[in-house]
């Protein structure tokens, strides 16, 4: 391939890459990558330990005879 042909399939697929970022909803951030409160997991572990809070408890065991 001449370097040409190497350069538009180069920017083909930048362009491909950049429009399916674009179209797919998707939170896309280009800070880098976040810690602490502000990561997208946090807010899934809070959503998920507010649901075990909610979640019933299991019955309490009956006590072993002997």
């Amino acid at each position: 391939m001449s370097n040409k042909a190497l350069l538009i399939l180069v920017v083909v697929m930048i362009a491909a890459a950049g429009y399916l970022l674009v179209k797919s909803d998707a939170e896309v951030s280009l800070a880098g990558e976040t810690h602490g409160a502000e990561a997208a997991h946090m807010e899934e572990a809070k959503a998920h330990k507010d649901a075990a809070k909610e979640a019933p408890k299991a019955p309490e065991a009956a006590p072993a005879k002997k």
